[in-house]
């Protein structure tokens, strides 16, 4: 008995010593090891070739990311509706190895509503429309205005009214749409009148509903915009009582998604530039886009000419004077608590590509 556990106890000796020799030879060989890729590590980081050699080949194995653009429109708005029919966007953004999609909408309301929701990258509204976006938070970006057009806003009467002039309007109830570019030109034109924007009753439509009440006289006036405008004028014989001339600029806005135009600047640049070969081919052909858009709109090409050959063209960055009419124009708003908070322009203005 003694002479099996002396024999226990000296095979449990020896494991024992086994176990501290395996021990100490691993943690050497990892001492090794570890000293070993420390100097790989310095020595390939002082190595200024093999660094650049890494870099090159990490960039140039990168794939170009593709894009698909969502733009927003209106069929009235002559430029981008002419731009998603030529399809030249189509074939520039083709060499990015990116495609567009066009989104129509009735209205530039809406279409910022794409915006914040981010399934629309870019569009075109009116003076009003990115105000009131501004003030509920949308994250967008001016990248270009318009020429401004006063003579392509108006307010209208039933050609047998007896209202004449704007300080008539008092007490009326007049139709526009709620957020647009008349909407701040129809209080310009009350302020101008010696009216205030309480002294009205107004019904917020959109055009084709506006339409329909004025000429069914649910409505005694009608503020509205080109070519609605010239189309209410020549076919309900709609009598005008006074265009935005020396009341508002109306200017029309190009806006980004704030995401797009930090994502892909190169893009946003190639969009502006085909949109500005768009402007400039619809500023030399009135007619030609008159008949354009009477396919588009069911409006006579007769009226459209009217429209479109009183109005102007020309699409540029936004300098300090457009940035303070729109600024007016939120302080506007804002004055009227028509937006619930004051905005500043200038914060969300595209300025020298940046």
């Amino acid at each position: 008995m003694l002479i099996k556990l002396a024999e226990t106890h000296l095979l449990g000796i020896l494991s024992y010593c086994r176990q501290i020799f395996l021990f100490r030879r691993v943690r050497s060989l990892s001492l090794l090891f570890a000293t070993g890729l420390g100097l790989s590590l310095v020595v390939a980081a002082c190595s200024p070739t093999a660094t650049t050699q890494n870099t090159a080949t990490a960039s140039t194995s990168a794939p170009t990311k593709s894009v698909t653009v969502s733009i927003g429109y209106q069929k009235s708005a002559t430029v981008l509706n002419a731009l998603k029919t030529k399809g030249d966007l189509e074939k520039a953004l083709a060499t990015s190895k990116s495609s567009v999609k066009f989104v129509e909408f009735p209205a530039g309301t809406p279409l910022l509503e794409g915006i914040n929701a981010g399934s629309i990258d870019f569009g075109y509204t009116g003076e009003g429309p990115p105000v009131f976006a501004q003030a509920a938070g949308t994250p967008l970006v001016y990248v270009a205005y318009e020429t401004a057009n006063p003579k392509s806003e108006g307010i209208l009467v039933p050609k047998d009214s007896p209202i004449k002039t704007v300080a008539d309007l008092k007490g009326k109830k007049i139709a526009f749409a709620k957020g647009s570019n008349t909407n701040y030109f129809l209080v310009k034109a009350l302020e101008a009148g010696g009216l205030q924007y309480s002294d009205i009753n107004p019904a917020f439509l959109k055009p084709a509903e506006a339409r329909a009440a004025f000429e069914g006289g649910n409505v005694d006036a009608w503020a509205i915009w080109d070519p609605y405008l010239a189309a209410a004028e020549k076919s309900a014989g709609a009598r005008l009582i006074t265009d935005a001339t020396g009341i508002a600029a109306n200017r029309g806005y190009y806006l980004a998604r704030k995401g797009f135009v930090d994502e892909h600047p190169e893009i946003l640049k190639l969009i502006l530039d085909e949109v500005k070969k768009v402007d400039r081919w619809a500023a030399g052909n009135p007619v030609e886009v008159a008949k354009f858009l009477e396919t588009q709109l069911g409006i006579e090409a007769s009226v459209l000419e009217v429209s479109e050959k009183r109005r102007n063209y020309g699409l540029f960055p936004l300098s300090d004077e457009e940035i303070a009419g729109q600024q007016q124009i939120a302080d506007t708003f804002q004055k009227l608590q028509l937006i619930p908070k004051p905005v500043q322009i200038k914060e969300i203005v595209l300025k020298d590509g940046k």
